[in-house]
């Protein structure tokens, strides 16, 4: 496969890989149930306590963050923002609309397929070093016997 070949065929991945998802983006649907629990409660686990709650140690620790110089409000105020990020992606919920065989085929193969040959594109060794050894190779066989020549030529002129 020439270089142009190659773009083209890389291109086509690119082209089948994004429709892929853009179908299966616009069948996905997400959304959020009331942080995560029921009536506004955070489940983790067999715990769960009102939402709000979450954003308490936050607050706390940036208060403390203002008044004091220690390393601790800082860790504190580290961590209530991993606890929140955590709770915003525990409460999230994905779904997929009803798709027949055929649509979620045409999915997956133009996915798939798509990304397989963006893949092919990439990760295939196109034999460029190979190539450029074989020159080099070829010249120093080249300069090899241009020296020899030289050297006779050199004997010739002394004798």
């Amino acid at each position: 496969m020439n270089k142009k070949n190659e773009l083209l065929f890389f291109l086509a991945g690119i082209v089948l890989c994004s429709v892929g998802l853009f179908i299966l983006f616009n069948r996905v649907h997400v959304g959020s149930g009331f942080f995560g629990g029921f009536m506004g409660t955070l489940s983790i686990g067999r715990f769960s306590f009102p939402s709000g709650l979450i954003v308490v140690p936050f607050i706390i620790s940036i208060v403390w963050m203002f008044v004091s110089d220690s390393i601790v409000p800082k860790f504190l105020t580290v961590l209530s923002i991993i606890l929140i990020v955590v709770a915003i992606i525990m409460t999230t919920h994905f779904w997929m609309d009803t798709m027949s065989m055929f649509d979620w085929l045409l999915i997956l193969v133009l996915i798939f397929g798509g990304g397989a040959m963006v893949a092919k594109v990439l990760f295939t060794d196109h034999g460029y070093d190979k190539k450029q050894t074989q020159k080099e190779i070829e010249q120093g066989k080249q300069i090899n016997d241009l020296q020899k020549e030289l050297e006779e030529v050199k004997k010739k002129l002394d004798s």
